[in-house]
Formats: structure tokens, sequence, C-alpha cells
């Protein structure tokens, strides 16, 4: 992570550089003598890691840390200065800095402590760099050979799988015989069959258990397995392969073997495999262009041949093209975990079994592998050393992240996952990393985690794209490389949740505390002490204590789901001058101190379900804020400053009333400002409230993905409509009248294009003409429209709609989807239709549909006729539906039973006087 570190400062510096020189004063030369040094230094990190690991040599390590702390020494001085910096250009006028730029002891730093810090920090770079020439890093060959032994220990394991202990086979079977039946099909085309997954899942143990098989020997002519590196050399896989060849005899070997070049290798291969029915594994692949320069090596000969990739990348398994075949490995099943870490665990046993008062602390230590093999393994294999006691067990389950990094008997799981953030650019690293703060099993929330790597500085500028957007490109990478999980998609697909592997958390916990990235404190103790970056809290007592130590090192400072909270603690927080991210959500906070606005580094600030009445009224002040999120709380209206924060990119400021639901009748709005209209870097404006100046001006904010306006009026439409149109990267509109009767008149000349969500609440004579030219359009929600007409045939040009909802918008008594309509719709939502007596579904139509929710229409009596059509549908919600329409599911010999066989899943919720009941049908 050292290398993380330098390189994340060089690009700030670097921007700094060139983006506010003239700011820096006399201290360019010094900051710009501190880069080159620092680039100097990045091109040993890399070797002198990888150098640690193998030799285990504690100067290298010492000098690794050193390099660590003095980047973090100077990023800290930068931000310190430049923090001074902005709080003289408040007091004093830009016309002051203009006059006072080459005079540094009165302009550029506020104290003389800061003015001595900058040689200093200069003198240990430089003693820093002048250290590394005691450990001869120009020995690139030297280089070259720990990085071939290093890779060795670990990555080149493909020989020592084949011969696999059976006990972890276990719960294998149906991959394997899925990966025979891929081997052994007809297909002549020669075939690349990928197998994917996270680090430790069994890839190449599956592989090998296929490999082995006498199928594999029948039915093919030769085969081979070649075991690729981080650092691989495309001669060496192709000498590799040519090698396996000739150890089973299958081949003659050249005289000159040793000294071919690629192309010869590559001609050797092709004359040899040209018409044989071949085999060959490629494992552990990392790079996405090793096919592009192995594939003329290995002959499409219609033969049948078949080659086995295993990766860790999704985006490995993508770039080999048409006509590929890919495998998603799962972690094994809750049974099979179970019976594999009994084996390990309880060998001495007579019956392998768990004895039944270690049963539940096992029943944990299981469920934290969460069903990850090469875990399941390693902790059997550890606890079968400890007496069998609950007590010696909780401590090995209590100290798992100490065990992680400690004991030997674990080497093997850290070092294997390890390679997966290894391979990581230094970026991604960081981002990685930052994962680390979020709680133990809980969902991270794609949105949340994107600005706050952004808040944080970690997203690089990209040409065209926002920084969110490439914030997103970072997370699918890490999504593709196995390094986060996907826990919960939208009705697009998108990612909506992820989250981390228990045993990729405590690696990414173990890393972070030991390159004192970021910490998590879960109340064991009282006070917080060192110079800790970046810290969570979970569960925090009334008596926590932050060192004045961490003043000027804390970047962020995140709650989750404190039981108390300390009423001192917002003030303790004033004291942190560089705190970027402020994140205090649900944590009970009345009152915000003034000093607050002090914190003008500040870049994310979540308040979002505390008790706060008002935001501080010099909130403009924190000039440098991205996102601030007052969303279920008891604020009404926000204070004029915030028409000062030009930077401004997330504004989230709406409530409701019960906080249990989203129903609009519940919405709650704040009154904002005039000015509103000139923060021109906003991107999300929810939900504001309609004012008439506001809703003509909000057009100039031509940056806004989210726009959502609230109590609108029937004569500002018009307004509203002009100004729509002047937003022409919006992808999220949302429109609510005032109340169920207020008309909504909306005649859009020229929507945006991109538009993606659309949410209309209101009464509409018709449908909206220029709706039907959404071509883009995924998620429609209309409510209050009370529409007479037959709508569907309107709405169904919409192809790409996923979500559909249609609450208190339909007054008619039939709903019939014909064949065709709807090709892509997911979930389909009918809500309080009042009239509705009918809903027909002919076959061919909602070919996509999985969730269907029929919500208080009380004269639907009768299933949808042709319910049995949707056979992709896995969820039937029924909420507070006729008695008689429930019945029919009840009975086991009614039609209606029959029809909705397939469904995986039927639920009636329903309310009595004193409680709400929910009932599973099915």
């Amino acid at each position: 992570m050292a290398d993380g570190a330098v390189n994340f400062l060089l690009e700030k510096l670097t921007a700094l550089i060139l983006q506010k020189a003239s700011l820096l004063g006399n201290v360019k030369e010094d900051v710009e003598e501190i880069k080159q040094e620092f680039e100097s230094m990045r091109a040993f990190l890399k070797d002198a890691n990888r150098r640690k690991e193998i030799s285990n040599d504690e100067g290298i390590g010492i000098w690794v840390r050193q390099v660590r702390d003095v980047a973090y020494e100077v990023e800290d001085f930068i931000d310190e200065f430049m923090h001074h910096k902005d709080r003289w250009r408040r007091r004093n006028g830009f016309n002051g800095i203009l006059h006072h730029t080459v005079s540094l002891p009165k302009i550029i730093i506020s104290t003389h402590q800061i003015a001595t810090k900058l040689p200093k920090l200069k003198a240990k770079v430089h003693g820093i760099s002048e250290r590394s020439k005691r450990y001869d890093f120009d020995k690139i060959d030297d280089i070259k050979s720990s990085n071939i032994e290093f890779n060795g220990r670990w990555q080149n394991h493909g020989e020592t799988s084949l011969f696999v202990d059976e006990d972890e086979i276990l719960g294998m079977e149906e991959n394997k015989n899925k990966l025979l039946l891929w081997l052994s099909e007809d297909e002549p085309r020669r075939t690349i069959i990928s197998i994917v997954g996270m680090g430790g899942l069994g890839k190449t143990t599956l592989v090998t258990k296929v490999y082995n098989d006498q199928i594999v020997k029948r039915i093919f002519d030769c085969w081979a397995w070649v075991s690729v590196s981080q650092t691989y050399r495309i001669e060496e896989l192709l000498l590799s392969m040519i090698k396996e060849f000739i150890d089973r005899k299958q081949v003659v070997v050249p005289r000159n073997l040793g000294s071919m070049n690629y192309r010869q290798l590559v001609d050797v291969l092709i004359s040899y495999l040209h018409d044989k029915r071949y085999v060959i594994v490629l494992g552990d692949v990392w790079s996405i262009d090793l096919w592009s320069k192995i594939r003329g090596a290995l002959p499409n000969n219609r033969c049948r041949s078949r080659i086995i990739l295993t990766t860790r990348n999704e985006n490995v398994a993508s770039s080999v093209g048409m006509g590929s075949r890919v495998h998603h490995l799962q972690p094994l099943l809750e049974k099979d975990a179970w019976s594999l870490f009994c084996r390990k665990s309880f060998w001495r046993n007579h019956d392998r079994t768990c004895p039944r008062e270690l049963k539940e602390i096992a029943k944990v230590i299981v469920k934290k592998c969460e069903g990850l093999p090469l875990a399941i393994v390693a902790m059997g294999g550890l606890m079968s050393s400890r007496d069998q006691t609950v007590f010696e067990w909780k401590k090995v389950h209590d100290s798992l992240n100490w065990q992680l990094s400690n004991n030997a008997m674990l080497e093997r799981v850290k070092a294997i996952l390890l390679l997966s953030f290894n391979d990581l650019p230094f970026y991604l690293k960081h981002c990685f990393l930052y994962c680390s703060v979020f709680r133990d099993g809980h969902p991270i929330k794609r949105k949340k985690l994107i600005r706050l790597w952004v808040a944080e500085g970690f997203i690089e500028e990209r040409k065209g794209m926002t920084m969110e957007e490439v914030a997103e490109d970072y997370l699918k990478e890490l999504i593709f490389r196995s390094m986060l999980q996907i826990t919960e998609t939208n009705d697009a697909g998108r990612v909506k949740t992820c989250r981390l592997h228990d045993f990729m958390r405590e690696l990414a916990l173990t890393t972070s505390e030991k390159e004192n990235f970021c910490t998590a404190f879960d109340a064991r103790e009282s006070r917080l002490d060192g110079r800790i970056r970046r810290l969570s809290i979970y569960n925090s007592g009334e008596n926590i204590q932050l060192s004045k130590s961490m003043s000027n090192c804390l970047r962020s400072f995140l709650l989750f789901q404190t039981e108390t909270f300390p009423s001192s603690l917002p003030h303790m927080l004033t004291n942190f001058k560089l705190l970027r991210v402020l994140d205090l959500q649900g944590a009970s906070v009345d009152t915000l101190p003034d000093d607050l606005v002090g914190l003008i580094s500040l870049r994310y600030l979540n308040l979002r379900e505390t008790r706060l009445r008002e935001l501080p009224k010099s909130i403009g002040k924190l000039q440098y804020l991205q996102t601030l999120d007052v969303r279920n709380t008891n604020v009404e209206s926000l204070p004029s400053g915030i028409t000062k924060l030009s930077n401004l990119r997330h504004l989230y400021v709406y409530h409701y009333k019960n906080r249990y639901s989203k129903d609009y009748n519940f919405l709650s709005t704040m009154k904002t400002p005039v000015g509103m209209w000139n923060l021109q870097s906003l991107q999300t404006l929810a939900c504001i409230e309609a004012d008439e100046t506001l809703i003509k001006q909000v057009g100039n904010l031509s940056e806004l993905r989210r726009f959502e306006v609230a109590k609108l009026r029937a004569g500002d439409g018009p307004k509203l409509c002009s100004s729509i149109e002047k937003m022409c990267c919006l992808l999220y509109l949302g429109v609510m009248a005032s109340n169920d009767e207020e008309p909504l008149h909306l005649e859009v000349l020229s929507p945006p294009t991109l538009l993606q969500k659309l949410t209309l609440v209101g009464h509409l004579q018709s449908l909206p003409l220029w709706l039907g030219s959404l071509m883009n359009l995924t998620h429609l929600c209309l409510g209050w429209s009370r529409l007479g007409q037959d709508m569907l045939s309107s709405l169904q040009v919409l192809s790409n709609l996923v979500f559909l909802e249609l609450k208190k918008a339909y007054e008619g008594q039939l709903l019939h989807f014909h064949s065709g309509y709807f090709p892509r719709l997911n979930k389909l939502n009918l809500w309080e239709l009042t009239q509705l007596n009918c809903v027909i579904i002919e076959e061919g139509a909602l070919p996509s549909i999985r969730l269907l929710y029929l919500i208080r229409c009380a004269e639907l009596k009768i299933l949808p006729t042709g319910i049995e059509h949707l056979t992709g549908l896995e969820k039937l919600h029924l909420e507070e539906m006729p008695e008689e329409f429930v019945q029919k599911l009840h009975s086991d010999i009614s039609e209606d039973r029959w029809n909705v066989r397939r469904i995986t899943t039927i639920k009636h919720v329903f309310q009595t006087e004193q409680n709400l009941f929910v009932e599973t049908l099915l």
C-alpha cells in the first residue's frame, strides 16, 4: 500500500501544481522538488514490497513504511497549507492575495509552526530517498528472479492442485458434471470455457477434478496445464505448454527449444496441434490481453478442442470473445460447507461430527467463511489444533483479524486473497480498503460509496465523464475482479448494494490498520490515539474520546448504528480541520455547533435520520462541500447560505412523515432560499418545494441528473416545462402536484433525451404526448393520474421499461396486456386502481416479468387471466386484496391455485384493527 499512498500523493501534487500554481507562492519549487523525489522512490516501491515478502528483510520493511508515512505527512502538510490559504483568502479577498503572493510568512501560512514544517519535510524526503540506495534496487536481474520465486509460492499451484484431497471436492459434483458436458459436446469449433470466481473459491480444485477425469483422457488426444502468473512472459507460457506435451511423450523435442523466440514457439505448437483434439488449462489468468497473445498458437482446427481458463476477473472471461462459455463458480451450500468444516476440524473424532456444546460457535465460524472452501479448510485445520471448548473457540473467533495476520495456519488464505489485492492499480486499492469502514456483513449502498470516494479524492478526472461516472466504473471493476460481491440490483439490473466477503473484509481491515489507512472502532476502548486518517465508529459509548493527535490527519469520520451518542462529539469534531467526510446518519443529534463551518475542507456531510432541527446559518463557508444529506430530519427550511456552496453536487432535503412508508401522501419538502439556481455544480436536487421563481430559474442548472419538485400548482406547469427542456443531462425527473386533485399541465416540447426514470404524481387529463418519445426510459411511476382511457396502448411503445407503477392512476375496469407489450418489464405495481376488475395477459406479453404487486385493488376478485403465461414470475405480492381473490389461492383444487403453481413466492399482507399480518400462500 505504500505505492498506493505515493501514487495518490503524486496525483494530488500534480493537480495542485497545475491548477493552483499561483496559490502556492514561494513553496511551489519545494513542492515540485518533493514531487520529483517521490517519483524516483515510486520506481523502487513495487520491487521493495516483493523483496520484503520473500526475504522478510526488516530493513526493507522499515524503508517501505517510512516512504508511506512521509507521503502521508506531505499530504497532511499540503491540505493544512491550503486550509490556511483558503481561510486567509476569505478574510482578505482576492485582491489581497494578488498583492501579497511573494510574502510567504504573511500570506501563505497563518502560523509559524506551518512555516517550519516544509524544510523539515523536504529533508526527511531526501533522507529516505538516499536510503533506498543501500538496497541495490538497480539490480534488475535479482528483482526478476525474486518475482519468479514470489509468484511461484502461491500462483503456480496448479501442479500441487493435481493432488487435491477428496474432502476438498465437497459440493462440486454438479459443477464437475457441467464442465464435463461442455468438454464433451459435439461443437466442432475451438471453445474457451472460463471459470470465474474470487480467490479461494475452488476454481483450481474443480478444474483439477475435471482434468484428471478418465473421460477427458479418453476423448482428447493431448492435454496440458499451464499456470499463469501476474507477471507472466508469453514466451515462458508457450515453452511451458510444449514441455507439458514433452513430459507426456506427446511431441518430439526440438533441439533448440530453449532458445526459440515467440514466433518459433507458436510454429511448434501449431505444427503439433493442427490435427489433434486438445484440451489446455490456463490457470489463474489475470490479464485481459493474454488471450490475444496466445490464441495464434492454439489452432481453431474444428476438432472439438477446448481451452479451460480460470480467473478472478470477469473482464478476462469476457475478453475471449464470441463462442465462449462462462461458469461463475458459487460458494459452497450451507450443508456442504458444514460437512467440509467438520471433516477438517473433528478428524480425530471417530465420526467426524461436531460436539453438541461447540455447535453454536462452530456454526458462527462456518458462516464467517461464507462458503469459501479455502477459508473453510484453513479454519477447520486451525480449530482442529485447539482444545474443544467453547471458551477456546470463541477466543479464535473474536481474534480472527489477528489470526489472519499472524497465524501461520491461515497464511495460505491470506496470501491467496492478497494476490487479488496486489493486482489492483493504486486507485482501486484505496477504493477497496475504504469499503472496510462499513459494518461487517452490512450491504454498502452504491450511491453512498461513490460519493464517499469522490469526496475523499480517490477518483481521477476523465474527459467527458463526471467524477461519479468514473467512480461507478471503479466499482464495476472491483466487482468484476471478485473483490466486491453484489447483494442487490435494481429493476434494471444495475448494482444497488454490494458488500465485502467476510474474509476479504478482515484482510482489508488488517491491511488498512497496518498501513494506517483507516480504523474501525467498536467501543471496546474509550480513547482513540495515533495518527488515524479514517475512522468508523460502531455502537459507540458515551465516554468515547478523540485524541488531539488526530486533529491534523483525520479525513473521514463515519458513525454506524450507534446505540448511544456522546453529546460532546460534534464539538470535538470541530477540532479536526482537515476533515473531508462527516457521516452522522442515524445519530441522536439535535443541534450542530456553529464552529462546524470551520471545517472548510469538508466535502461530504450526511445528517440523514438525525433529530437535527436546523443547519448552521453560516453553512456557506463550507466552500468545498459536495454532498449534503438532511433527509428525514426535523429541518424545515434551508439557510440562505446554502446558495454560496458553489461546489455542491448532491442535495437531499426531503423527508417522509412516516419514515417506513414511501407513500406520496407522506412526502414533506423543505423551503429553499432564493438563489438556489446559482449552484451550477448541482447534479442532484431532491426534493424541493415548488416556488414560482425557483421553477422558472432551475433550468440554469445544466448539470442536473436528478431533479424532484413537489407541491406544484397547475399554473406553474408551463414555467417548469421550459426549465425541463434546458436540462439536457437529466436522468431522473419527479414532479408531484400539491394534492391529488391538483392537475398536472406538463407539455414539454423537447424532453431530455437521456431520461431514464420518470415520476408524475397529479391529475392528468391524458398521458403527455412527449412520454412516447422517451426511448431510454426504464422506470415510470404514475400516481393520482385518474386516467380513464386505455393507457397501456400508449405506454407500450416504451419498450425499455423495466419498472412500471400505476398508483391511483387508472379509473377503467380493464387492463389488457397484448402480446409483445413491455418486453423488458421486470416489475409491475398495480396500486389502488379502484375500478379495476379484470386483467388480461396474452401469451407473449410481459415475457421478462419477475415481480407482480397487486395492492388495494378492491374490485379485482380474480387472478389476472393468462398469469400462467408469465413463466419467469418469481413473486406475487398481494396487499389488502378482496377476500374472494385470496380464498381462491387458498384452495388446492381451484384453477387459480393451479395457474400460479410455478411462482416461487406468494405473499398476502393484510391489516386488522390491531396488527399488520403477512401470510405466505406459497
